[in-house]
């Protein structure tokens, strides 16, 4: 399966069913009143992190989905059944961002769930307008569009360990002479492409290691793979450093990667690691290798050597990786969202008048009102109604907009829009 790890995709939650507008009648029953239902709710679109993904490949080709509708109410108190969920899963590690770059979620845990689009609310019917002094309402509302975003889906590999080095250092040799992994191995740089996974039984305990692609010097600016590999790195516990000690200067390799990491941030220099001499089997290795046991003893840090091809070294390595992860146990993860406050039809100030509008006069000598949920509530209006209009008025005039459109110089017969609602200012008459 391809390996890809950055995706955009398009999630548009349910509509909501529309209200009914209905009256009881029914024989030998006078005066049945209003029985008009609501409309159920728009299915929600959720995302889950689950286990024994580690590609976002499933979404490369597909990048739409739509949750369910909801149906419409209906008359004798029939509420309209909601729309369907719509359950996407995705890998552990997987990171939600919206257009503008913003974390919603960081999904981490199998079955953390996150709810990326609400479905869109039910209109009522008319039977929940009633009351001691409207009784018959001829009006309903429809129902709410259901939210729609443009989401970007980035994934971090969660692994135990990672191993890190230049291209060609033998991190994929190392991974499958420690692990059951087959991963792509051949004799030049940037076989590894993409992350491989191996997991590493000692005991009662498994050790998920990742073999990341090789990084060169300026990766944090994103030369070679760069950021695609270093994105994999910020979920591991702990690194083993992989030097190829058959190169020039494996010190001068080491400090590179080091230095990489310090640029990138995520913390990566300050993770808990061990680095690992490769390929001792070649000539003129072991004198390299006691000069970097040296140097790592003066950085205070576990050095090993072993040769992935001869066996040479791999038990000691396995030891000193489990019991590196032992030391360091994973941190506990939750999932991050932002949390939007619930609108309502029309907010009030406590104890106070509604919230004014804001009047924009626009290019082409229209008007449009602005007020925090004014729009939603018109758009609920269903104008084909009898008694709708009335209902439009009596908004209006809960918010003083006749009196705001005339301080902003509207004078009859102007264009107005409040949402998608276009009408004629007629002022002191009832809007039609």
């Amino acid at each position: 399966m391809k390996f890809v790890d950055l995706v955009k995709i398009n999630v548009k939650a349910g509509r909501g069913g529309n209200g009914a507008l209905s009256f009881r009648r029914e024989k030998f029953v006078p005066k049945g009143g209003p029985d008009g239902a609501n409309g159920g709710r728009g299915g929600d679109v959720l995302l889950e992190a689950v286990g024994g993904i580690v590609t976002l490949a499933d979404f490369e080709y597909n990048k739409r989905f739509q949750a369910g509708h909801a149906d419409h109410g209906r008359g004798a108190m029939q509420v309209g059944a909601n729309g369907k969920d719509l359950l996407i899963q995705v890998p552990c590690g997987t990171v939600v961002f919206d257009e503008e770059g913003r974390i919603l979620a960081d999904l981490v845990n199998p079955g953390q769930r996150f709810v990326a689009a609400k479905g869109g609310r039910g209109g009522r019917g008319n039977a929940h307008f009633a009351s001691s002094v409207r009784r018959a309402p001829r009006f309903a509302e429809k129902g709410d569009p259901g939210e729609e975003k443009l989401l970007t889906l980035e994934l971090k590999l969660i692994a135990d360990v990672g191993l890190v080095g230049f291209p060609n250092a033998g991190k994929s040799s190392i991974l499958a002479a420690i692990s059951g992994a087959r991963p792509r191995i051949a004799g030049y740089p940037f076989t590894t492409l993409s992350p491989n996974l191996g997991v590493l039984a000692v005991d009662d305990q498994q050790v998920v290691i990742a073999d990341l692609p090789g990084l060169i010097e300026g990766a944090h600016d994103n030369k070679g793979l760069g950021l695609q590999f270093l994105r994999h790195v910020e979920r591991t516990r702990v690194l083993v450093h992989v030097l190829d000690l058959s190169e020039p200067d494996p010190l001068q390799n080491w400090r590179v990667v080091c230095d990489e990491f310090k640029a990138y941030g995520a913390d990566l220099g300050a993770r808990p690691s061990l680095v690992l001499g490769n390929k001792l089997d070649l000539p003129g290795t072991e004198e390299k290798s006691a000069m970097l046991a040296q140097a790592m003893r003066d950085e205070g840090l576990d050095y090993l050597s072993a040769s992935a091809l001869s066996g040479a070294g791999i038990p000691e390595l396995i030891t000193a990786i489990v019991r590196l992860v032992r030391r360091h146990p994973p941190r506990p993860e939750s999932t991050v969202s932002l949390v939007e406050e619930p609108l309502q039809e029309l907010p009030y100030r406590r104890g106070k008048a509604p919230l004014p509008v804001s009047i924009l006069r626009l290019s082409d000598g229209s008007f449009r009102v602005e007020h925090a949920n004014l729009e939603k509530s018109v758009s609920r209006i269903d104008f084909d109604h009898e008694d709708a209009l009335m209902k439009f008025a009596r908004i209006l005039k809960r918010l003083q907009v006749e009196e705001a459109l005339e301080e902003a110089g509207a004078v009859e017969g102007d264009v107005v829009r409040i949402g998608e609602v276009d009408f004629d200012f007629q002022p002191g008459k009832i809007i039609e």
